[in-house]
């Protein structure tokens, strides 16, 4: 089976793209035919998982920004066809021979575009979070049940066969007793602390078309590449960070029903301009249990993210690379993992549009992921506790 490989280095010019080979596996009209609409580091990422699968062929691509446009193009295989390019999503999503998008924008555009993409008949890859504001979940509820296509949410460890793993062997036999407690910690993430320099708009930049439906304000640097700085763009670290987390304690719980949630935090070094934290806190109360939730921006040493969940008869430190169950009686057991669950997910998620099966991480689930995650924004912005009733 030929490959192609899409190796990310860890900035955002900083990808590439090589094959042994782009040989056909299938014939073209049996592929998938994919666009990506966002070319930045998601879009570069996710699209590596897509491109390592020989059913799928990127057919368009969709920025705003034609340098990085460019960049994105200039990381595919030399002998790949290239794809069509656009500015607007809307001519991408006009073209026929595309029946699958990857929407990997910031995060405000999410739901407005995976609406329009399913009205023009495309099966929708979301990254997540799901939602930029609690009120976006019936726009895209309805929108799925009106054209009946294939939706998956990118919390990609729905995938991951060390969770399933978890899932069957230790909270379906409950071996961790009665859990109390689910830590959620993840810190240190560089691109979230840069320095950036303001610069005039590029020529070959959108701005109105990044803005949508956000508050109109004039350009700077600092809000097209950082956005995540801002919360017109991206809900920070309890949108980036603790939904991924969060929905791991809940899938692995059986509850989605958070009771009341609380947040502290603050823009604690970096007064750089930004108004999201660079640091925060949650506590998210369930009737049974917490989530405690823990996250900075800033270089505290972190080489292990994970969600520990810790019951009345024993622990287990769930991670991306695996995980280590401690009884309170008896040996601990250690799982590894090296899968690339980017793979996995978009694996998934062309199962789905080829095979009719069920996508691991329907928009159920993003939605039940983004509900604690916005109660506990709404509990930061206003210094106060907030109930699920309070939003629902």
């Amino acid at each position: 089976m030929n490959r192609r490989n899409f190796i990310y280095t860890g900035t955002a010019t900083a990808a590439a793209l090589t094959a042994r080979s782009y040989g056909r596996v299938l014939g073209a009209n049996d592929r998938v035919g994919l666009g990506v609409i966002g070319l930045g580091r998601r879009g570069t990422i996710v699209s590596g998982g897509f491109l390592a699968d020989p059913r799928v062929q990127i057919l368009a691509v969709c920025d705003i920004y034609d340098e990085q446009t460019t960049r994105f193009l200039a990381r595919l295989p030399h002998d790949a066809p290239k794809p069509h390019t656009s500015v607007a999503y809307q001519d991408l999503l006009a073209r026929k021979d595309v029946d699958a998008v990857l929407i990997s924008t910031p995060d405000h555009l999410h739901v407005m575009i995976a609406k329009a993409a399913l009205e023009a008949g495309k099966d929708v890859y979301l990254e997540k979070p799901t939602l930029h504001h609690w009120e976006e979940r019936t726009t895209l509820l309805d929108a799925e049940k009106k054209y009946k296509r294939v939706v998956q949410c990118g919390m990609q460890q729905r995938s991951g066969s060390h969770y399933f793993r978890a899932k069957q062997e230790i909270f379906a036999e409950k071996k961790l007793g009665n859990v109390v407690f689910a830590r959620a910690v993840w810190h240190n993430f560089p691109w979230q602390c840069r320095h950036i320099v303001n610069k005039p708009k590029p020529n070959g930049l959108d701005w109105e078309l990044f803005e949508g439906p956000a508050p109109h304000v004039p350009y700077e640097t600092v809000r097209y590449t950082a956005w995540r700085y801002f919360p017109d763009y991206g809900n920070g670290l309890l949108a980036d960070i603790m939904t991924h987390w969060v929905d791991v304690a809940q899938w692995m719980l059986d509850d989605a029903q958070p009771t009341n949630a609380v947040a502290l935090g603050g823009i604690y070094q970096l007064h750089d301009g930004r108004q999201n934290p660079d640091t925060v806190s949650a506590i998210v109360q369930y009737d049974t249990w917490n989530l405690n939730f823990e996250s900075s921006v800033l270089p505290i040493r972190n080489n292990h993210p994970s969600v520990l969940f810790e019951g009345t008869e024993g622990t287990l430190d769930l991670a991306r690379e695996g995980y280590t169950f401690t009884p309170n009686a008896g040996e601990a057991v250690r799982v590894d993992s090296r899968e690339s669950l980017e793979r996995a997910h978009t694996k998934n998620f062309l199962d789905a549009v080829i095979l009719g099966s069920k996508v691991n991480a329907p928009v159920k689930a993003g939605i039940e992921a983004s509900l604690p995650v916005q109660m506990a924004l709404r509990s930061y912005w206003s210094h106060k506790i907030i109930a699920r009733k309070e939003l629902v």
